[in-house]
């Protein structure tokens, strides 16, 4: 991949208003690639941090070339960070039962059972790759575990970078979770239609957005207001996303904070050139639901 334009330049900065005064603001690094090749940046595009969330699309993988009976619904919920919604759910137990296994052999931890747990789509298709498999599923989010290897095998491959030279760390569902330059990160989003399994993935997510996190979310947002997008946040303020004509994009919240990630979302991909709809409008409501403020993107 082309690293000629890998400088530092400035971040975007996204203020929270209230009233006429500014009482916040968030720096967000972001990048775009497109063929191999960084074509926008904001910040350092060279940034390391961690996946978290933001790798389930290539997490499933795995399961989706050893399950074609799985449907679209099971594939998105298999890719999610759900909201414990009733349709979300219901996606959960249908992969679950798919696999076969039960909801007791869930090692995503209460939240407030297992199947809630904002990671259990995830940890179904484990299960269920594990069935296919034939591999034991006692400690399959453990990093020694085939599964966990594989994934680390995916994103690997997807990002060009050596397995040994990927950091990992136990991520809050207790699965491995990978550390990438944000660049990385988004050439294997641009990438991720491309690799086997990954049309099936990106379809199922553009099919349900709404399984896939929730109506305010900015992925969820994005696939619903720019056809043929796929999106995936991550926790501690990442979000990667993939279009449709090979883009590949990162951004990173430096303070975590998710609320600047639609905003700077919608700024990044301004200076691409696209149009994003209601997808950069944050509103500041107080308890009694009225507007008071706004979280956006300075320009």
């Amino acid at each position: 991949m082309s690293r000629r334009r890998l400088r530092r330049v400035r971040p975007l900065e996204v203020s929270v208003r209230r009233g006429t005064l500014v009482e916040a603001r968030h720096r967000v690094h972001a990048v775009a690639v497109r063929g191999g090749a960084v074509v926008e940046a904001a910040g350092d595009p060279g940034l390391v941090t961690y996946l978290r969330s933001s790798a389930k699309p290539f997490q499933a993988l795995p399961l989706v070339r050893a399950r074609p009976d799985l449907t679209s619904e099971e594939i998105a919920i298999a890719s999610a960070s759900h909201l414990a919604q009733p349709e979300q759910l219901a996606a959960v137990r249908s992969l679950l039962a798919r696999a076969p296994a039960e909801e007791n052999e869930l090692e995503c931890g209460p939240e407030p059972t297992p199947v809630e747990h904002n990671c259990s789509g995830k940890h179904a298709g484990m299960l269920a790759l594990c069935r296919a498999k034939g591999w034991a599923s006692g400690g399959y989010r453990l990093g020694t575990h085939p599964v966990q290897q594989g994934c680390l095998a995916e994103v690997a491959a997807a990002s060009d970078t050596a397995a040994a030279e990927i950091p990992t760390a136990v991520d809050g569902c207790g699965v491995l979770t990978f550390a990438l330059p944000l660049e990385r990160m988004a050439l294997m989003f641009s990438r991720l239609e491309r690799l086997e399994g990954g049309r099936e993935v990106a379809a199922a997510m553009q099919a349900h957005p709404e399984l896939v996190r929730g109506p305010r979310a900015a992925d969820t947002m994005l696939m619903r207001e720019l056809p043929g997008w796929t999106a995936k946040g991550g926790a501690e303020g990442l979000l990667c996303a993939a279009g449709p004509d090979g883009l590949g994009v990162a951004l990173k919240v430096e303070d975590g904070s998710m609320r600047a990630m639609r905003p700077a979302l919608a700024e990044l991909l301004r200076r691409l050139g696209l149009e994003t709809g209601e997808l950069g409008i944050e509103p500041v409501a107080n308890s009694r639901g009225e507007v008071v403020g706004e979280v956006v993107a300075e320009r």
